[in-house]
């Protein structure tokens, strides 16, 4: 189902680019209502393969919509999942069992004998047997009619890791390090994360008579890409797509961003030069052949397919020098703009010169990670900054910290302290799955406000300065079934008239949209909708920043701040308050495991960059957007 439009030549795979998930996961939803419908009328069965995490979310809810307003039937639906972690009973919170009747079938009139499920507690001598027995179910329903799939960070689709062969049948895999610490926060930490997984095959997945792979958010970019546009190889297990008749991939935009029709037009069509595109060709032509911007010649833009932009807006010298220098103007060491300072060409205006800044970190640790050097300058340089963290973080503490913090209180208070014994003896009474309860949550809530508090003081900002909203979207739920409200967007906008700032400065722009950065940046887009038409709005500018898991190419950066090693020591000293984080994050950029190493790795990479394209040498850089509501 490749397409044969002219910009999308490179593409194996049919992909459809829609405005949000959202809107993707409704149009899959239709698919699948008129598939079910045609069946009820004819009497047949409709057969669907059904895959867990946080992508289908949404188009399980659009099933449960349609059930529910159109009256959709399932009473003829059924269904086969993909995968279950081996090990886990299905009253574990992370069982992949339990996730598809909270997501799905207990909103369904389903029924029950028509669910089929891996079975993750069957006795490891008898896996074998048990995946041919699954094999044989589903050919006895006559086969899959529609597979839904997501796709990994290794590329895995199911559990098929890299170096599943295109013939593999249901069978028990060893989990990849990637896909374990991914899930490590489901989990409360890569050691409870089960090693194993019962999964459909590859081939399995390949007898489906349709396929949809739905995927969302910029993390899932790059594997994405290579899916689809590079050859087959069972290194890359969703790349064995590409020999199906009928697959269709339903992307958002950031998890389509790396494909060659979007990050590079120019190499599989005709380009309308915009500023924007022009300054990407130019500085992705610099890092191809390893030449700053100023060194590029007339014919290495004819050697790579860029004649026409030379033709338009050549030759190479006159356009190197602009591109040099609108990447020299996004450099600055004044992040709040400088006071009397001549701002044409600068990020920030120079106005007010004490500006009111709000920062938003969706999790404790959050704001640091990402511009925790960005953050110390403006302190430093007299600006009004106010952090805000949207959530407790209390999910992503592990329960030995919880514990440890309780014994610390009763040893200083003693035996009457009735709050600490009443979370440690629910600690020693709780089961590895066992969600936490209230009293455990509020003490890791606890935990992480002081770890912020320490961090702040890290950075130059008085402990007093930070805003805990513990928005209720995070408090009443757990992840992946996270739903924001009326009362989150109530408190972020209160927040937002009170201080009425001239900077913001958030994350989760391009995230997967149930994440908690996402969540929490969909929370501010509405709390500034809100506030549209009121005086304050039109003097306040929004700058996205990022964490440590992905960088902005220097062509997408609009503000550059640079610091030194004594400022990036600082900021890692910072990241060090947050010690029950350490080790947490999924992140593993070139080796690095903990939290403020790959911090450091993502702001010298940035760096390194800037000076590779022939601007200063710095030590470390943090880079941001603008954030146009347009």
């Amino acid at each position: 189902m490749r397409s044969s439009a002219e910009n999308e030549q490179r593409e194996r795979l049919k992909c459809v680019v829609h405005p949000s998930a959202d809107i993707a996961s409704a149009l899959a939803a239709a698919e699948l209502a008129t598939l079910i419908r045609r069946n009820n009328a004819a009497g047949r069965p409709t057969v669907l393969g059904l895959a867990t995490g946080s992508t289908p979310v949404r188009l399980y809810r659009q099933l449960i919509r349609l059930h529910r307003e159109e009256k959709l039937s399932f009473k003829n639906v059924v269904t086969f999942n993909l995968d279950e972690y081996h090990g886990l009973p299905r009253t574990h919170p992370e069982s992949y069992w339990r996730f598809m009747h909270e997501q799905l079938f207990n909103h369904l009139d389903i029924p029950p004998a028509n669910i089929h499920i891996p079975d993750g507690t069957v006795p490891r001598a008898e896996v074998f047997a048990w995946c041919r027995a699954y094999e044989e179910q589903i050919r006895a329903a006559g086969g899959l009619d529609v597979q839904i799939l997501g796709i990994g960070r290794t590329g895995h689709i199911g559990f098929n890791e890299p170096g599943s062969g295109r013939d593999s049948r249901t069978r028990l895999v060893t989990l990849d390090a990637l896909t374990r610490r991914d899930a490590a926060r489901d989990f409360v930490g890569e050691a409870n994360v089960p090693r194993h997984a019962i999964t459909m095959g590859v081939g399995t997945i390949l007898e489906a008579r349709r396929i949809l792979l739905l995927a969302w958010g910029e993390a899932k970019a790059r594997v994405l890409a290579d899916a689809v546009e590079k050859s087959p190889t069972d290194s890359l297990p969703a790349s064995f797509l590409q020999g199906h008749p009928a697959v269709e991939l339903h992307l958002d935009a950031a998890a389509a961003s790396e494909l060659t029709r979007l990050r590079h037009p120019w190499l599989v069509g005709t380009v309308d030069w915009t500023p924007a595109i022009t300054r990407r060709a130019v500085v992705w032509l610099a890092q191809q052949i390893g030449k700053p911007v100023l060194k590029l010649l007339d014919e290495d833009y004819s050697e790579h397919g860029m004649a026409d932009l030379l033709t338009e807006q050549g030759p190479a010298y006159g356009l190197n020098i602009r591109i040099f220098n609108e990447l020299q103007h996004t450099i600055t060491g004044w992040p709040g703009g400088k006071p009397g300072a001549d701002d044409q060409h600068r990020p920030e205006r120079a106005l007010p010169a004490q500006k009111r800044v709000v920062v938003f970190s969706p999790e404790p640790s959050d704001d640091v990670l990402g511009m925790g050097g960005t953050l110390r300058r403006l302190v430093d340089q007299g600006h009004d900054v106010t952090v805000a963290y949207l959530t407790s973080g209390n999910l992503g503490v592990p329960d030995e910290e919880a514990a440890m913090a309780a014994e610390l209180v009763i040893d200083l208070a003693g035996t009457g302290t009735e709050f600490a014994q009443t979370v440690r003896r629910q600690l020693g009474a709780k089961a590895a799955y066992e969600s936490d309860t209230p009293e455990i949550r509020q003490l890791k809530g606890v935990l992480r406000r002081g770890e912020a508090r320490a961090s702040l003081q890290a950075c130059g900002l008085a402990a007093a300065r930070a805003r805990f909203l513990d928005l209720p979207f995070y408090e009443q739920g757990r992840y992946r079934q996270f739903r924001i409200g009326e009362a989150d967007i109530a408190a972020v906008a209160a927040l937002l008239r009170e201080v009425q700032p001239h900077q913001i400065f958030a994350t989760g722009h391009s995230a997967d949209p149930s994440s908690v950065p996402a969540l929490g940046f969909e929370v501010l887009r509405r709390a500034l909708a809100l506030a549209a038409g009121e005086a304050w709005r039109a003097d306040c500018r929004v700058w996205l920043y990022r964490g440590p898991d992905r960088e902005w190419e220097p062509a997408e950066i609009e503000m550059a701040v640079p610091f030194s090693p004594r400022e990036l020591t600082q900021k890692i000293q910072a990241i060090y308050h947050h010690k029950s984080q350490r080790s947490q994050s999924p992140v593993v950029a070139a080796g690095l495991h903990e939290s403020w190493q790959q911090a450091e790795h993502h702001n010298r990479a940035i760096a390194g960059r800037y000076d590779a394209l022939g601007l200063a040498e710095y030590e470390a850089i943090e880079a941001f957007r603008r954030w146009r509501e347009s």
